[in-house]
C-alpha cells in the first residue's frame, strides 16, 4: 500500500497526469473540429477515462499537499489548494447541474425548457396503461457508439439496439440522424430518428400490434418550478447598419407562492432564480420572440471559492520571500521586487469586379499622361486646406460606426498602395482626387501588384510594383475576370501567392471603382426620417431623398465637385462648411464631438505603432548583437551600455503606452478587443516584463525588445485589419477589460521565456571551450523562470477571470470552447514546466530552456491556431482553413536542428538549475 500511495503521491505522477490531461484535450478540439462537438465530449471531455485522470490529478495534489506539508506555507498551499476546490465545483456542476434553452413569445409566458443534453426517450402505450423511459444518450461520429436498452412492462421486454449513426456535418442545417432496431412480440423495426444535442428531436411512432412504441432521439422537455412571462424584446443596432449593439428581453418572473417581479435581461445581466441562471442568447428573425439559456448550477459558490483562493496564492506567492520566485530574483540580483511585482499587478488591472469602367459622373475617361501629369502637380500644392477640411467631414462605416472620413481616407489609401501617402499627397488629397476626378486618378499608378506572372497577364514590367487602375481594362473588358473567378474557386488552403494576388488585386480594384463612384461614403444623414439613423453615399442620397432635402444634397454634392473640378478652392471650402453644418444638423443623434473627431484625425496622423514597430525591430537586433558580444567577451563591462538601452527601451515603452492609452479614447474600448489590439497588447506586455522586471540584463532586454517586435510586426501583416470597429453584445463588459488585459499580458511573458531559452541554447553549442558561458546561461535561465511564473500566474488568473465573466454573462464558466480549452492546455503545460526541476533527472538548465522554448507553441496555437484552423465562440475561422504560411516550417527546423546542436553539450558543470 505504501508503495503505490508513493507512487500516486509523486512529481513524476504529477507531471505524467498533467501531460494526459493537455494532450487529450488539445486532441479533443481537433476532434470537435472535424467531428462536431458531441464527439468531443463523448470520447474525452466526458469520457470515463478523461474524468479518472481528474480525480488522480486531485487526489494527487491533495497527497502532496499533505506530504510535503504545504500548510507551512500560506501561499504555496492556498493556491494549491484552490485547484482541489474548483475540481470538487466543477464536480457538482458535471453531475448534479444540468443545463437547457427556452424560447418565449412576446406575450408569453413560458415554464418550460429544453434540456441541452441529448436523450432517447421512449414512450410505451397499450391499453391497460403507459410507460415511459429516458436514456441520457450523447453520440459521437468518431468510433463505436453500440447501445442495447431493455424495458420491461406489463410483463413483456422492448429491445431497443443501436442500428447506425449518420453525423450532421458542421455548418450543415439538418439534423444527425440515429437509426436504432426497436424489438418487441418477435417483430424487429428499424427507426430513424432526427435529432440534435440542444435541439428537440422528431417523434417516430411504430405500431406493434397491442402496443404502440413511440421513440425521440433530442433534448428533452423539463418544467421549472416558476415561468416566465415576456412582456417585450428590444434590438438595438449601431446605427445605420444591420449589425446589433445590444439585444434585451424584459420579463417578468412569476413565482409558485403567487409573487412576481420584473427584470431585464440582456448580454452582460444574468437573471438568477434560485439556482437557475437565464441569459440572453439569441432571437427569433422576427424579433418578436427570445433565446434564453438556461443553467442550473449548484457548483457555482465552491467553484467561485476556489477561484478567490487560486489569485489570492498566485499574488501572495509573488510576495512570500520563502517562494522560488522570491528566490530567482535574489539570484538575479533584482531589487525592490515586492514594489515591481506591485507594479505590475496594477498595470494588468469578394466579388470579382464587372467587366465595366467607372463613369456614372459623365466626365470624360480618355485623358491623355501629360493631362494627369500636370493636374497632379498642380493639385498637390493648392488642395491642401481643402483636404484639410474634408477629412473633418463625418462618415458612417458600414457596422455603424461613426468616424472622421480621414479615418475612411487612410484606410482606402493603405488598402490600395499598402501606403497612407504618396505622390507627395496624403490620404484625404489621393481619395478626394480620386472622387472628383476619376478620369485622370484612373491612369495613376497607385494600386500594388507583387507576382511576376500577374504582372506577365497585364503587360507590365516585372520591376513594376504599382498599376494604375486603366491597365486591367483592354477594349472594355476586365483582363483579369476569368482568372480572378478561377483563383476565388481555389481552396484557401490549396491558393498560391499568385491567386493570392489576384484576389487580393481584385479586391483593391472593387475599392477603387467604389471610391471613384462615391459609393464608400456615407455622408449624408436624412432630415426627418428616422431610419435606424442610418446615413447615405452620395448618389443613394440624390436618387432617395425627397423635396427640398434632396435639392439641398444634390446642390451640395454638384456645387462641391464641380468647384474642386475648376479649382475653385474657396467655393469648394464654403461647401464643405455647408456639407458639415448639414450633417450637425441632420445627423444630431449620433454624430462625434467635433473633438472626438479632433483626436481620432490627430490619432490617425501620429501613425505610432508601425514607427514604434519599426524601431523595436531594429533595436532589439541592434541589442540582441551587442549582448551576444558582451556574452563572448567577459572583459566587456556592460553596465553602462544596458543602461543606454534601457533608456532608449523606456522611451519606446512610454511611446506605446501612450499610443494604446490614445487608442482607447478613441475608440472607446479597451485597446486589446480584436486581433490587432491584442497583439499590440501582447507587445505592450512583453516590454513591460524587460523594463520593469529585467532591466539589468542586456540579453533580457533584448529578448523582450525582439518579442515586442515580432507580435508588432504579425500585428501590421495585411492579412490583419487595424481599423477601429464597433463592439459585439457580448464584449460590452467590464469583465473584457479585466480577464482580456491579464490572459493576453501573460502571452509577452511566455514568449519572453521562449526567446531567453532559444538564446540559451545557442549558448549551448558554443560552450566548449568558454567556461564563463555556463554562468551566463545559469543566469538567463533564471531570468526565463521567472517570466514564465509571472505569466503563469496572469494566465492561469486571468483564465478563471474569464470563468467568472462567463457565468456572469451567459451562466457557465466552462464550456470546452476551443479557445477557453488551449488557455488550458497552456495553463497545464506551463505548470508541467515550471515542476520539472522536482525530477532530478529533468533539473538542468537545457531541459528547461528546452521546455520553454517548445512549449510557447501551445501559446500560439491558444492565440493564431485557434482563430485561424479551429472554428468557436471565440474563433476568426470561417470555411476552409488558411494555409500555413513557408516560413513556419522554417522557423520550426531551425528551432530543432538548434536543439539537437546543443543537445551534445547539455551537461553543465553544476548541471542542476540555480535555486531548489
Amino acid at each position: 500500500m505504501k508503495k503505490i500511495l508513493d507512487i500516486l503521491f509523486s512529481f513524476k505522477t504529477t507531471l505524467t497526469l498533467l501531460a494526459i490531461l493537455a494532450i487529450g484535450a488539445g486532441v479533443a478540439t481537433f476532434i470537435e473540429n472535424d467531428f462536431g462537438t458531441s464527439s468531443a465530449r463523448v470520447l474525452i471531455y466526458n469520457n470515463i477515462w478523461y474524468e479518472t485522470v481528474l480525480v488522480l490529478t486531485t487526489l494527487n495534489m491533495a497527497g502532496i499537499i499533505y506530504k510535503y506539508k504545504m500548510w507551512k506555507h500560506k501561499a504555496r498551499f492556498i493556491f494549491h489548494t484552490s485547484f482541489v476546490v474548483i475540481l470538487i465545483g466543477a464536480a457538482m456542476t458535471r453531475y448534479v447541474g444540468y443545463e437547457g434553452i427556452m424560447h418565449i413569445r412576446e406575450g408569453k409566458t413560458e415554464n418550460r425548457m429544453i434540456s441541452l443534453e441529448p436523450y432517447l426517450q421512449v414512450k410505451i402505450k397499450q391499453e391497460n396503461g403507459s410507460y415511459y423511459k429516458e436514456y441520457p444518450l450523447e453520440l459521437t461520429a468518431l468510433g463505436s457508439n453500440d447501445f442495447t436498452y431493455k424495458i420491461k412492462f406489463n410483463g413483456k421486454e422492448l429491445v431497443v439496439k443501436f442500428n447506425n449513426f449518420m453525423y450532421a456535418k458542421k455548418g450543415q442545417n439538418n439534423m444527425s440522424i440515429l437509426s436504432v432496431d426497436a424489438i418487441l412480440n418477435g417483430q424487429t423495426k428499424t427507426v430513424k430518428l432526427p435529432g440534435k444535442r440542444g435541439m428537440k428531436g422528431i417523434s417516430k411512432m411504430e405500431d406493434f400490434g397491442d402496443t404502440i412504441v413511440t421513440l425521440e432521439y433530442g433534448s428533452k422537455v423539463l418544467s421549472l418550478p416558476f415561468s416566465i412571462h415576456l412582456k417585450d424584446f428590444q434590438l438595438d443596432r449601431y446605427p445605420g447598419s444591420m449589425a446589433p449593439s445590444s439585444y434585451a428581453s424584459e420579463v417578468t418572473v412569476n413565482n409558485e407562492d403567487g409573487t412576481k417581479y420584473d427584470y431585464r435581461i440582456f448580454m452582460n445581466r444574468t437573471l438568477h432564480q434560485g439556482n437557475f441562471l437565464f441569459f440572453q442568447s439569441s432571437y427569433d428573425q422576427d424579433e418578436k420572440g427570445t433565446v434564453l439559456s438556461v443553467n442550473n448550477d449548484p457548483g457555482k459558490w465552491p467553484t467561485y471559492l476556489g477561484y478567490f483562493l487560486l489569485t489570492l496564492g498566485l499574488v501572495l506567492n509573488l510576495f512570500d520571500k520563502k517562494s522560488r520566485f522570491w528566490k530567482l530574483t535574489k539570484y538575479v540580483n533584482a531589487k525592490n521586487a515586492a514594489g515591481l511585482i506591485t507594479a505590475c499587478m496594477l498595470a494588468f488591472s469578394t466579388n470579382s469586379l464587372e467587366a465595366a469602367e467607372p463613369n456614372t459622373t459623365g466626365l470624360d475617361f480618355n485623358a491623355t499622361k501629360n493631362d494627369t501629369t500636370a493636374y497632379l502637380n498642380n493639385f498637390k500644392e493648392k488642395s491642401v486646406l481643402t483636404a484639410d477640411k474634408f477629412s473633418k467631414l463625418v462618415v458612417q462605416s458600414s457596422g455603424g460606426r461613426m468616424k472622421p472620413l480621414n479615418t475612411l481616407n487612410r484606410e482606402i489609401a493603405y488598402k490600395l498602395s499598402s501606403k497612407s501617402s504618396m505622390f507627395g499627397m496624403n490620404s484625404d488629397q489621393i481619395i478626394l482626387g480620386m472622387l472628383t476626378r476619376p478620369e485622370l486618378w484612373r491612369n495613376v499608378k497607385m494600386i500594388k501588384i507583387k507576382t511576376p506572372k500577374l504582372k506577365k497577364i497585364l503587360g507590365v514590367e516585372t520591376s513594376r510594383k504599382y498599376i494604375a487602375f486603366s491597365e486591367v481594362f483592354k477594349g472594355g473588358k476586365y483582363v483579369l475576370n476569368d482568372e480572378a473567378q478561377k483563383a476565388s474557386m481555389t481552396k484557401p488552403n490549396e491558393r498560391g501567392t499568385f491567386e493570392r494576388d489576384i484576389i487580393a488585386l481584385d479586391e483593391k480594384l472593387n475599392i477603387a471603382y467604389m471610391v471613384y463612384n462615391g459609393n464608400l461614403f456615407n455622408l449624408f444623414p436624412q432630415i426627418g426620417v428616422n431610419d435606424n439613423n442610418k446615413w447615405y453615399t452620395p448618389l443613394d442620397a440624390m436618387k432617395s431623398f425627397k423635396g427640398e432635402n434632396q435639392k439641398a444634397v444634390e446642390s451640395m454634392v454638384r456645387g462641391f465637385i464641380n468647384s474642386v473640378i475648376n479649382e475653385n478652392w474657396e467655393v469648394s471650402n464654403k461647401f464643405l462648411d455647408m456639407l458639415s453644418q448639414y450633417q450637425e444638423k441632420a445627423g444630431a443623434q449620433v454624430i462625434p464631438s467635433k473633438s472626438q473627431i479632433d483626436k481620432e484625425i490627430a490619432f490617425n496622423n501620429l501613425d505610432i505603432f508601425p514607427k514604434i514597430t519599426l524601431a523595436y525591430i531594429i533595436l532589439g537586433f541592434v541589442m540582441l548583437i551587442v549582448a551576444f558580444i558582451v556574452v563572448f567577451n567577459p572583459k566587456i563591462k556592460p553596465r553602462k551600455t544596458t543602461f543606454v538601452f534601457f533608456i532608449l527601451l523606456a522611451i519606446l515603452f512610454a511611446l506605446h503606452t501612450f499610443g494604446m492609452g490614445f487608442r482607447w479614447v478613441v475608440s472607446g474600448h479597451a485597446p486589446w478587443s480584436d486581433t490587432y489590439e491584442s497583439l499590440l497588447y501582447i507587445s505592450w506586455s512583453a516590454i513591460f516584463a524587460g523594463v520593469i522586471f529585467f532591466r539589468k540584463s542586456l540579453l533580457a532586454l533584448s529578448a523582450a525588445v525582439i518579442v515586442a517586435g515580432i507580435f508588432m510586426f504579425t500585428a501590421h501583416l495585411t492579412g490583419i485589419n487595424p481599423q477601429i470597429t464597433n463592439l459585439v453584445p457580448v464584449l460590452k463588459s467590464y469583465w473584457l477589460t479585466i480577464h482580456v488585459s491579464i490572459l493576453t499580458a501573460s502571452y509577452g511573458f511566455f514568449g519572453l521565456g521562449a526567446i531567453l531559452g532559444y538564446m540559451s541554447l545557442i549558448m549551448y553549442i558554443f560552450r566548449k571551450g568558454r567556461p564563463h558561458l555556463d554562468e551566463t546561461i545559469k543566469h538567463i535561465t533564471a531570468i526565463n523562470e521567472i517570466a514564465l511564473i509571472i505569466g503563469l500566474s496572469a494566465i492561469t488568473i486571468g483564465n478563471f477571470l474569464g470563468g467568472v465573466w462567463a457565468n456572469e454573462s451567459w451562466g457557465r464558466y466552462w464550456g470546452w470552447d476551443p479557445k477557453e480549452t488551449w488557455a488550458y492546455v497552456s495553463i497545464v503545460l506551463y505548470v508541467l514546466v515550471v515542476h520539472l526541476r522536482f525530477v532530478k533527472p529533468l533539473n538542468n538548465p537545457f531541459v528547461f530552456s528546452t521546455a520553454s522554448l517548445l512549449t510557447f507553441s501551445s501559446i500560439l496555437m491558444t492565440y493564431f491556431g485557434v482563430n485561424f484552423y479551429l472554428s468557436g465562440m471565440h474563433s476568426y475561422a470561417t470555411g476552409d482553413p488558411v494555409p500555413v504560411p513557408m516560413w513556419v516550417y522554417y522557423i520550426t527546423a531551425a528551432i530543432f536542428v538548434t536543439i539537437g546542436l546543443a543537445y551534445k553539450n547539455r551537461n553543465l558543470k553544476d548541471d542542476v538549475c540555480h535555486t531548489k
